[in-house]
């Protein structure tokens, strides 16, 4: 397989962490946020569940509308833009304090929706054989930017005010500007890759997908219990006697002892053991996590022991649902399909912040993480239900203009492309000079698809 091109190559290292350093300043409030909050003016614990999740209802409400912006006006403006008023969000509530003040400021940072816009980028930026490479790359920086969040975030609280908090937010987001200036390459055009875009008109056929719905539920729902969890998780060690300025030692060793249930646990997932299988052991094992947080917590030990399960079980699901997201997918509806994924997962970081914060008011911490363990077990039967998709890859094959005449010779085309060994799924799609294909990378050449490509990429 081809290797990047430098252009590749710094795109795919600035672009990851230009991720870091975004999304970092939005992780890293869920491990102190609900203790720091209730010395704000006119804080209640639902405001401060409110205070937690508010910036994912704007990023949920905004990623799609975001992506069509910078499909009019460039990726890189509608970043800067982006990144804007993140910062002034981060200021406002830096220097605000009430707790209303810390809304506003919150929601603000999530207006800065860019998280698809950077993907976008990313396709601009790399060849169609590359593509799946980059965007593993900047997919890992996600989850790595969650566990050094859970770490710093602590670490900045025992120096730091809530105040100072925003303030390192704000300037990381700067640091973020800086890289779009300066390292992030510029993009020669615009790619109209729908395996990336989102496609309004595609929407109302992936609402009837049974399928795709069981995921963007499940991802709705994990996000809702991760929010809900930090809600009432830092609340819960301070309850057993752990000091705030020390959570940060039990969440590293938690997130490094969850490798030994994450690696073993993906590794049967990959020797196809049935995708509902792995669904419900990692349901059960997340269900497990939040009751011994919340009811065994005291002994420090067992604190980890819980904590080690929840980051375990809570990666595990995390690493399978977007990937059967995308091969669930069908041909050319993948972008817009990971925009219904992203959207669904802020939705449920939303409402888990608001709920979390609602239960511990109504019925205290311990009471929360019970009735938040429960509810993990109401997934099970959606789950249950869940399918192994075959395991196909989306490719997109750019065609020649001849092949692209009337309805008669789009359809010959589909039939041909159809019998080439190896691809599953083709959709053509004339105003893209292009087909979306599935593909089983096992018994799928690439050679074959020489006839079909413009001349200048027959090579």
């Amino acid at each position: 397989m081809p290797a990047f091109t430098p252009v590749e190559r710094r795109a795919a290292f600035s672009l990851s962490f230009l991720y870091v350093t975004r999304m970092m300043g939005l992780f890293l409030l869920l491990p102190v946020l609900s203790i720091l909050a209730q010395e704000l003016n006119g804080a209640t614990p639902v405001l401060v569940g409110l205070a937690v999740g508010i910036y994912a209802l704007f990023q949920a409400l905004l990623q799609i509308p975001f992506g069509l912006l910078s499909d009019r006006f460039g990726r890189k403006p509608v970043i800067l833009t982006g990144l804007a008023i993140f910062i002034l969000g981060s200021i406002i509530a830096a220097g605000s304090e009430s707790i209303w003040g810390v809304i506003a400021g919150r929601a603000l940072q999530g207006g800065g929706a860019i998280s698809a816009v950077i993907m976008a980028l990313a396709s601009d930026l790399s060849r169609d054989s590359q593509r799946t490479k980059m965007m593993a790359i900047i997919g890992a920086s996600i989850g790595l930017s969650f566990i050094l969040s859970i770490i710093v975030g602590p670490l900045l609280m025992a120096r730091f005010n809530l105040d100072g908090i925003f303030y390192f937010i704000a300037l990381s987001a700067l640091i973020a500007v800086l890289l779009v200036l300066f390292v992030v390459p510029e993009p020669a055009q615009q790619s109209k890759d729908r395996n990336i875009a989102v496609v309004i008109k595609d929407m109302p056929l992936l609402f009837r997908h049974a399928e795709l719905l069981r995921i963007d539920f499940g991802i709705f729902f994990l996000h809702f219990l991760i929010t809900a969890g930090f809600v009432c998780i830092p609340l819960q060690l301070l309850a057993a006697g752990v000091a705030a300025e020390t959570h940060w030692q039990i969440y590293l060793l938690g997130a490094f002892g969850s490798l030994i249930i994450l690696l073993p646990m993906l590794g049967v997932a990959e020797r196809k053991l049935p995708v509902n299988q792995v669904m419900i052991a990692g349901i059960a094992g997340l269900a497990l996590s939040i009751f011994i947080v919340g009811f065994v917590s005291d002994n420090y030990w067992m604190l980890v022991a819980g904590m080690v399960f929840f980051f375990g079980f809570l990666s595990v699901l995390e690493s399978i649902l977007p990937s059967l997201a995308s091969r669930t997918a069908p041909a050319s509806l993948r972008g817009t399909a990971m925009g219904i994924y992203s959207t669904s997962q802020f939705f449920g970081a939303f409402l888990g912040g608001v709920t979390g914060g609602w239960l511990v008011g109504v019925i205290g911490v311990s009471g929360g993480l019970l009735v938040l363990a429960f509810l993990c077990l109401c997934w099970s039967p959606i789950a249950w239900k869940m399918k192994s998709p075959q395991r196909l890859s989306s490719y997109r094959l750019a065609l020649q203009e001849s092949s692209l005449g009337s309805d008669a010779e789009q359809q010959r085309l589909t039939e041909n492309l159809s019998g080439i060994s190896g691809v599953a799924e083709v959709l053509v799609v004339p105003e893209d000079r292009a087909a979306y294909l599935k593909i089983d990378r096992q018994v799928f050449r690439d050679e074959d698809l020489a006839p079909y490509r413009p001349a200048d990429m027959a090579g």
